[in-house]
């Protein structure tokens, strides 16, 4: 299946930079990396947010379809890693979007907002009222660090600065949805579950992992890691990768210090992506021969690499299947595409020219993401069969070629797949996403009717 020419063309007309002021500074990555084992495990971090945590409501409107309440509470991360959060986002804010009259129970789901969505009304729009027009199902909209009113005045829309923004964001979103969930249990709500679209699905992913009951989660044009994402997706000719190589050149502590913090997912992604892109026909910009007719240039593509279990003995194994090499390298399996052509051959050896700097600020890109983000690297959530992913064939944003697939994390877990790309279907295809949150909850309703 290719990928999505509307998805590469919208990319191409958005002039924003990603991560414009680098890393992050590297005492902030290591505090979130020890963080992330913490939260990584939901044994360890099941007390972390009390139970009682204060939520408090500001403000009540009366709508003719439904009652909107604002609310807020301080963040815990800012209680567990002081200062990590800017000050504009250690208060949280949400919104509680409540039917006039419930149909059946008192379903709630929490949404959390994709790239770009400020504030509340694109997802109030598009999917709290609706479902409460379809199904009497209640929603909260929590705001995302670093977006809306928790927005720090010096960042450009969207735009994080640090790639450690990122993460501080996901550790933020783990805490706040715990808060959340505890809060809907005290007054009553049930059943409860999570979605999101886009960066939202991969953060509704990450807080079901650490809730400790059978939970729905629909995460919606998301899959296992964000490291394809800002490596081979549309969104990596957006990443400010000259300051990032000026500051890894520069400052030896993320090599020598930083490197050594990563765990399975994260320090195997970088020696192995310091492999595949030495060797392979790789590069950032997978996606350019989508744009023959524009004035775009021409460049090799990355191969694909696969992530076995942990534990695995290291060792070489090589096998052909079709043009393909399969190959297990130090407890990893590569599928390595095999030059057919000239042409390819000749993309390859221009690939090999690329500087050695280039090539490891890729790799350590790819291993601090798989460590914050890699499904693998946090609990199983309780009851996979909770689970309705729903994904575009054609996503040129979240590429899932290349990585562990959520059914390998998650067995038992459901995967729809929808006509185009990310795009076209944030935009026609509102309504699936709906139905798999629906489909969710009556899964979770015929087996734990009695589970409150």
């Amino acid at each position: 299946m290719g990928l999505s020419k509307l998805d590469v063309l919208y990319r191409r007309l958005l002039l924003t930079k990603l991560f414009i002021q680098g890393w992050g500074r590297p005492e902030d990555l290591k505090r979130i990396f020890e963080f992330r084992k913490v939260i990584g495990d939901r044994e360890r971090c099941k007390d972390l947010v009390p139970k009682d945590y204060p939520v408090y409501i500001e403000k009540k409107e009366d709508h003719f379809d439904c009652q909107i309440h604002n609310g807020f509470f301080i963040s815990p991360l800012e209680q567990l890693v002081p200062g990590i959060l800017p000050p504009e986002a250690v208060k949280a804010r949400f919104q509680f979007i409540i039917p006039k009259k419930w149909q059946k129970n008192k379903p709630v789901c929490i949404h959390l907002a994709g790239t770009g969505d400020h504030f509340f009304w694109r997802r109030r729009t598009l999917m709290a009222r609706p479902m409460i027009k379809e199904a009497g199902m209640a929603s909260v909209l929590l705001e995302n660090p670093y977006y809306g009113y928790r927005k720090p005045k010096d960042q450009l829309r969207s735009s994080l600065k640090n790639v450690s923004d990122l993460f501080v964001m996901g550790g933020a979103l783990i805490l706040e949805s715990a808060v959340l969930l505890h809060w809907l249990e005290r007054e009553g709500y049930w059943p409860l579950g999570m979605t999101g679209i886009s960066m939202g699905g991969y953060m509704a992913s990450l807080a079901v992992t650490n809730w400790p009951k059978p939970i729905p989660l629909i995460p919606c044009l998301s899959w296992s890691t964000a490291s394809s994402v800002f490596t081979k997706g549309v969104l990596s000719k957006a990443v400010n990768w000259r300051e990032l190589e000026k500051q890894y050149a520069i400052n030896s502590v993320y090599e020598d210090e930083i490197l050594h913090l990563l765990e399975y997912c994260g320090a195997d992604s970088f020696k192995m992506g310091q492999d595949f892109v030495k060797n392979s026909s790789g590069s950032l910009d997978s996606l350019d021969h989508l744009l023959e007719g524009f004035a775009v240039r021409h460049y090799p593509q990355h191969p694909k690499t696969f992530s076995p279990a942990v534990g695995e003995e290291s060792r070489w194994h090589g096998m052909e299947v079709g043009t393909k090499k399969l190959t297990l390298l130090n407890g990893r399996h590569c599928l390595d595409t095999v030059p057919r052509t000239r042409q390819e051959c000749a993309k390859r050896k221009e690939s090999r020219s690329q500087s050695p700097l280039q090539r490891e600020s890729l790799s350590f890109m790819k291993g601090v993401m798989d460590e914050c983000t890699h499904m693998a690297n946090f609990s199983l959530p309780v009851d996979p069969s909770m689970i309705i992913v729903v994904q575009a064939k054609e996503d040129a944003y979240v590429p899932r070629t290349g990585v562990l697939s959520l059914q390998q994390i998650w067995p038992g877990c459901e995967v729809r797949y929808l006509d185009g790309g990310h795009i076209s279907a944030y935009l026609f295809k509102q309504n699936r996403f709906r139905q798999a949150i629906y489909d969710a909850f009556d899964i979770f309703l015929r087996k734990y009717s009695n589970f409150r």
